[in-house]
């Protein structure tokens, strides 16, 4: 009994170095083969490569191009003679002329003015009544001109010693539209006079009334 267990073992070891022999027999030949075909195939990479197969390669120079300006001197032309000056006119004869000869009277134009100029005038020097130096035009008011409404509007003020005006108030019988108010007082404080003179000494003049006139043009 105990002999064929030591034989069945040492039957078993056999058969494991002989699968190991084999094994590294298939191994090496393997491996040899690897090599071998390696070999094989850098040789047949290195025939495959002709060198007078290979194309030419052609070698391109960039030439700088010359980029420096040629300038020409040009010179201007020289202008053409200029044409020779026309005569100068002959001059007047002022022998002949007659210091007796009657003389051409020129009137002046009439001129027509809008502006009412309104006060007393005086021509005198050192007294006199107030005049009107500045009267401005009053600025129509938008909601009357956006209606078409028309009319005028009379303003009572006070003249004062310095010539400006004082205390505008609207003469209600004498204004056709309350739009006209505003505008007519605002244009009547900006009035200038000369103020009335009496024994070399300025006065002022109340109940000075001014009419404005409101009116649409084309």
């Amino acid at each position: 009994m105990v002999a064929t267990v030591h034989d069945t073992m040492a039957a078993r070891e056999g058969g494991s170095l002989a699968r190991l022999f084999v094994g590294f027999v298939v191994g090496l030949v393997v491996t040899l083969f690897l090599f071998w075909f390696m070999q094989y195939m850098i040789d047949q990479a290195d025939r495959s490569l002709d060198e007078s197969d290979r194309g030419s390669l052609v070698d391109f120079v960039r030439v700088e191009r010359d980029e420096s300006i040629q300038r020409k001197d040009r010179k201007p032309e020289k202008p053409p003679e200029p044409d020779q000056p026309p005569p100068q006119p002959p001059t007047p004869q002022l022998d002949n002329l007659d210091p007796s000869a009657e003389k051409i009277a020129i009137q002046a134009a009439p001129v027509d003015t809008d502006i009412d100029m309104t006060g007393g005038f005086s021509l005198g020097v050192g007294e006199g009544d107030y005049l009107p130096i500045v009267k401005v035009a009053p600025i129509y008011p938008q909601r009357a001109l956006s209606r078409g409404i028309e009319g005028h509007c009379t303003v009572m003020y006070t003249v004062t010693r310095q010539g400006t005006v004082r205390d505008p108030a609207v003469v209600e019988s004498d204004c056709t539209s309350s739009l006209f108010h505003r505008a007519s007082v605002q244009a009547a404080l900006k009035f200038k006079y000369k103020p009335r003179v009496v024994d070399g000494q300025t006065i002022e003049v109340p109940g000075v009334q001014n009419r404005f006139t409101f009116k649409i043009t084309e």
